[in-house]
């Protein structure tokens, strides 16, 4: 097997008991972690959940990603070489390009990037190859989560329909949820574990075992009815974080024309207390 030690676990076994057996383990952090793209949402997420005493593995096409987490070197700026370091001694981190481990895995976290294509739809094509690669192995007791970027609907009308066809039923025995990712790259302020994480299942079930296994995490989960509601939280922060930063650069251009400081203008602008300016 490729990069790292051999897993030994025994996947469960199909029956009507896959949620009490998996909220038990992720009670009591026994669950194993697979973390699929060790990019700077990955990587993160992964840490987070070695350090409070959860097994990960972390997955990734990349090699040398692969070579230099399993000694404890970090490529992201975010975390120090010692954080990770620590965790991949004590054997609750490691990283592996060989996929066949995703079934030992009982929670599954999905964090590819999904780029535009030429014609501004998002490319899903690194979200599909993650969930083909799951339906290969996947098992009753299973945590599916997306946090990928993607379009409202692509969890439920999507990926849902590739992983039943293999039999299981989800919400009994397997589950599957979305949950944005909302890490903010070189924000010392705010790191991953100060920020709520939104979740949605397709299932109650689903919804339940995804808000219990990132309240180990971080302070704050936060419900929503469906994965479709959770995905079009995404769109919504991306669009107003993008209409607020074209909104600040065609101001700057006014102000430059004007021969006005632009950031006096909106620090005389941020003194009130409430409204739109409270959200730049």
């Amino acid at each position: 097997m490729k990069g790292g030690k051999k897993a030994t676990k025994k996947p469960a076994r199909r029956g009507k008991d896959s949620y009490t057996t998996l909220h038990a383990a992720i009670e009591a952090k026994t669950a194993r972690i697979g973390v699929i793209g060790l990019g700077y949402v990955g990587l993160p997420l992964a840490l987070e959940f070695a350090k409070i005493g959860f097994e990960v593995i972390g997955f990734d096409l990349d090699a040398e990603k692969v070579r230099r987490i399993n000694a404890g070197e970090s490529y992201n700026l975010d975390i120090e070489d010692a954080a990770l370091a620590t965790v991949v001694k004590r054997g609750a981190l490691r990283a592996t390009i060989d996929f066949a481990e995703l079934e030992t895995c009982d929670a599954i976290n999905i964090c590819v990037p999904t780029p535009l294509k030429k014609t501004k739809d998002p490319d899903v094509s690194y979200i599909l190859s993650a969930v083909e690669e799951i339906n290969k192995r996947l098992r009753p007791g299973q945590l599916i989560i997306l946090g990928s970027t993607t379009y409202p609907g692509t969890t439920y009308e999507l990926f849902l329909p590739m992983l039943e066809d293999s039999g299981l039923r989800v919400g009994r025995e397997f589950f599957l949820s979305y949950s944005p990712e909302r890490i903010d790259p070189g924000n010392k302020q705010f790191p991953l574990w100060k920020v709520a994480k939104v979740v949605g299942g397709i299932t109650p079930n689903c919804t339940r075992l995804t808000h219990l296994l990132f309240g180990k995490i971080v302070k704050e989960v936060f419900p929503v009815s469906s994965s479709q509601s959770a995905e079009m939280v995404k769109l919504l922060e991306n669009t107003f974080r993008a209409i607020n930063i074209g909104l600040a650069n065609e101001v700057a251009i006014m102000c430059g024309k004007l021969g006005i400081d632009v950031w006096e203008v909106i620090d005389a602008a941020a003194t009130k207390p409430y409204g739109f300016m409270k959200f730049l």
